[in-house]
């Protein structure tokens, strides 16, 4: 069990994220305010929202691990993410926001005129909730060290403040959730965890002399994984629901470009902290098994009492931005594309919407379920890296070429969208079973190649898009159709 003062730390933590809960109720008024944050998001808010749920368990407690293992070259990761995000907020983050959607799958329909596309709402759906669960599993293992509580109380302690503070005030007790933990996670990393490590380790000439200047090499990591980092978290975040539902909350395309773009740069000096830390780690604690322990281990082995429980509070305010960041994007997709089609299913048809207050309690109730999902999953599985792997690269195999395509080429067609998504996902599973091992890099190169070919094939066979669905996707990307699409389908 942790020191008591560590615990306090914490515990003031989580409770204050749900007063920011209660906070953010008071700031919405319908489904725009609950799931976009009424697309008013300045450039600071944006910033740091964006750099929250982008920065999770798996570029804190992970990047400090591989920086342990692997050294400088540890950094890879997180940098993948940030070069990813860069692309997203220079060239598609404008466009995105001017589209004035709510999920990946309105966009497809907006430009290929074809409803069937809201069954990538199933794959985003499925990506979301695994991201998600990996999060909670993440930062409960940090419950359970600091309180002592056992594996399953852990994760439904987590996992119910998480559910709390996003049901109850949606995507603004998020955003200002995420400022604090960007506040937090800033101070814990850069001005706690690095300054502290390297004075133990001795600085620069002491992990030198006693490490090598192998701890130095940019591709120790090897160049393979590093490209398979590049390919696969690099596309991700140009496609994830969790990271287009936060540009839709800028309220302009400048805003969601230069926020972005600073997130991004924030986020490579974020993992080359990581890094550092990691393998200054490596010169003092040389006996560390897991490497996802090191984190948590350098905080209660080296910094001061107080001091590490903010450390400790950084590293779950990255998992818990995360978490509630894919909890909000899986409820959205859920109520957005994944219900109306399974109503056309059935041969019935979406209700039209409701009013903004039946609306809210109808989103509240989404999150809400889904979160009580989230912890019942996380509770039963002991790792499920394997389930986030196949989700990721079924998200990437399967839609990022339609998805890419559709800013990219207009002679694409909705036929060519629909074939690229079956094949690329098909292509991605099929090779996966085949190898033997989710998480080889093969499928999804081979679903990206094979998604592509698909793409282009289909789509110059196919009669072209109509003009008046081009007409409506340009108007939409030039920001002249100012009508909204804010109105999601009832419950």
């Amino acid at each position: 069990m942790g020191k008591p003062v560590d615990i306090a730390i914490v515990v003031i933590y989580l409770l204050a994220m749900l007063a920011f809960g209660f906070w953010g109720k008071s700031r919405t008024k319908d489904s725009a305010d609950f799931l976009v944050a009424g697309r008013r998001l300045g450039p600071t808010l944006y910033t740091g929202t964006m750099a929250a749920v982008v920065l999770g368990g798996a570029s804190t407690v992970g990047g400090v691990g591989l920086g342990y293992k692997w050294g400088v070259s540890g950094m890879w990761l997180v940098v993948a993410i940030a070069i990813g995000l860069l692309a997203l907020s220079l060239f598609f983050a404008g466009p995105i926001q001017r589209l004035r959607v709510y999920t990946v799958a309105q966009m497809l329909s907006l430009r290929y005129g074809v409803d069937a596309t809201s069954a990538s709402g199933l794959v985003m759906a499925a990506y979301t909730l695994m991201l998600s669960v990996t999060s909670t599993i993440a930062y409960a293992t940090v419950f359970n060290v600091l309180f002592g509580t056992g594996r399953t109380l852990s994760v439904i302690i987590g996992g119910v403040v998480v559910m709390l503070y996003s049901s109850i005030g949606g995507m603004w007790s998020i955003t200002l959730t995420d400022m604090v933990q960007f506040v937090l996670k800033t101070i814990g990393v850069f001005f706690l965890l690095l300054p502290f490590t390297w004075h133990r380790a001795g600085g620069f000439d002491g992990i030198r002399e006693r490490a090598g200047d192998a701890v130095f090499d940019l591709t120790a990591i090897g160049t393979d994984t590093i490209i398979t980092f590049f390919v696969v978290y690099s596309f991700g975040m140009l496609i994830g629901q969790d990271i287009w539902q936060r540009v839709f909350t800028a309220r302009s395309p400048q805003v969601a470009r230069w926020g972005g773009t600073t997130a991004a740069l924030y986020c490579v000096f974020y993992g080359i902290a990581g890094a550092l830390i990691g393998l200054a780690a490596s010169t003092f604690m040389p006996d560390v098994k897991a490497k996802d322990d090191v984190y948590a281990q350098i905080a209660e082995a080296i910094l001061p009492v107080g001091i590490s429980g903010i450390v400790l509070a950084a590293a779950v305010a990255a998992m818990m931005s995360t978490a509630s960041g894919a909890l909000i994007a899986t409820a959205t997709v859920a109520r957005t594309d994944i219900k109306p089609l399974l109503l056309r299913m059935v041969g019935r048809s979406p209700a039209a919407a409701e009013n903004p207050e039946v609306d809210v309690h109808s989103d509240r109730r989404y999150v809400a379920v889904l979160g009580i999902i989230v912890i019942i999953i996380a509770a039963l599985l002991n790792d499920v890296v394997g389930a986030l792997t196949i989700a990721y690269d079924i998200l990437v195999g399967g839609l990022l070429v339609p998805i890419l395509g559709g800013f990219l080429w207009k002679r694409a067609t909705g036929a060519g969208a629909l074939a690229a998504m079956a094949v690329g996902t098909l292509v991605t599973l099929g090779t996966m079973a085949v190898v033997g091992d989710v998480l080889a890099n093969e499928p999804i190169y081979y679903g990206l190649v094979s998604s592509l070919i698909t793409y282009v094939v289909v789509s110059l066979a196919t009669p072209r898009t109509s003009t008046e669905v081009l007409r409506v996707w340009d108007d939409r990307l030039a920001g002249r159709d100012t009508a909204e699409v804010d109105e999601v389908a009832a419950t």
